[in-house]
């Protein structure tokens, strides 16, 4: 049954920082096969310290949204497009899968038990779901762990960047997130991880974040530490870059079909050159945990190039923000499959 929201929480003043969930989901395998999966109290786990995921990152996870309609209905964005990633991460890294059918079961169980955290529609908060699966059998020896754990955690977050749809800075990095055909198209922890000293660079310079040029040429704007690049040309045209480093955001490949079917925007997946990024009118960073953040200017060896009105987002970059926020609270018609309601 699904909970309105709690009273005990202030929605309007949230962030990233933890708050604590009453229940999460666990499944467990050993012996080639995944027992039925729990709702369990808190949010602790044991595992062994030779596990795979703690020696040597045997581990895959995925970021999801639920969101609160004006009726205190509940519901996930594209949540199958996030189970086929999960499964692609997964086996990348030499992990069992998981259906996309028990997948989408333990979301949906995970977010019912905890329904009364998912925030009051008006706050435009959410309740953040994070899916995940890591090795936990000891294992010294280079290998795939032969057990794992298969999770789920909630927590109810604001906006991930407090400047909102307020244009910001980005520093061009000289490290690389991921390896050409390494593991960049995949969501696993190491390419998190890899990003946290670079992001303290930019950070430490007076930027938002940085972002990463293509790691075969680095003459190509790939994508930042935790969220894909899009731009808006000065002739009109939605571009984003198409690289096998870059992991397919679900975000980006939304805001695509919403800037062709809504805007009737021309959409092209090309290389955008970092010598030429002043043919751009609009630039901006989106993802699941900002959204869309709109970018002011980028910084590349000494020189910063901005774009438009640095103080506000650019028109169209507003109007695809509007569009898919109002979808993804259910204020405008989703495009079918889109929309999944949690009963």
């Amino acid at each position: 049954m699904i909970k309105q929201p709690s009273s005990q929480i202030d929605f309007t003043n949230l962030s990233f920082m933890p708050v604590k969930t009453k229940y999460s989901y666990l499944s467990y395998y050993k012996d080639g096969q995944w027992d039925e999966g729990t709702l369990q109290p808190g949010d602790q786990i044991t595992i062994d310290m030779l596990s795979t995921g703690i020696q040597y990152g045997q581990q895959a996870f995925e970021g999801m949204k639920c969101y609160r309609r004006k009726d205190g209905g509940v519901q996930f964005f594209r949540p199958h497009e996030n189970a086929r990633r999960f499964q692609e991460s997964c086996r990348r890294v030499m992990m069992p899968t998981i259906t996309i059918e028990r997948f989408i079961d333990a979301i949906c169980q995970t977010v019912v038990a905890n329904s009364e955290y998912v925030p009051p529609h008006e706050t435009k908060a959410t309740l953040y779901v994070r899916p995940f699966m890591i090795g936990i059998g000891s294992n010294l020896v280079l290998a795939p762990s032969k057990r794992y754990l298969f999770g789920v955690i909630t927590q109810p977050v604001g906006l991930f960047f407090k400047t909102g749809l307020t244009p910001s800075n980005f520093l061009i990095s000289e490290y690389d997130r991921a390896a050409h055909k390494g593991t960049g198209d995949v969501k696993v922890g190491g390419n998190y991880a890899a990003s946290f000293f670079p992001n303290d660079i930019a950070k430490s310079q007076g930027f938002t974040d940085c972002l990463y040029l293509d790691p075969l040429t680095h003459t190509k704007i790939d994508e930042g530490g935790a969220a894909n690049f899009f731009a808006i040309t000065k002739d009109g045209i939605f571009v984003t870059p198409k690289s096998p480093s870059i992991l397919p955001s679900i975000t980006k490949r939304s805001l695509l079909d919403i800037a062709k079917t809504y805007l009737n925007l021309e959409v092209v997946e090309c290389d955008i050159y970092i010598n030429r990024i002043d043919e751009l009118a609009e630039a901006a960073t989106c993802g699941t945990a900002a959204i869309i953040t709109p970018i002011g200017g980028i910084e590349y060896r000494g020189r910063l190039v901005t774009f438009g009105e640095t103080h506000e987002a650019g028109p169209i970059t507003k109007k695809l923000y509007d569009l898919l926020v109002g979808i993804q609270f259910g204020d405008i018609k989703a495009p079918e499959g889109w929309i999944l309601n949690v009963e």
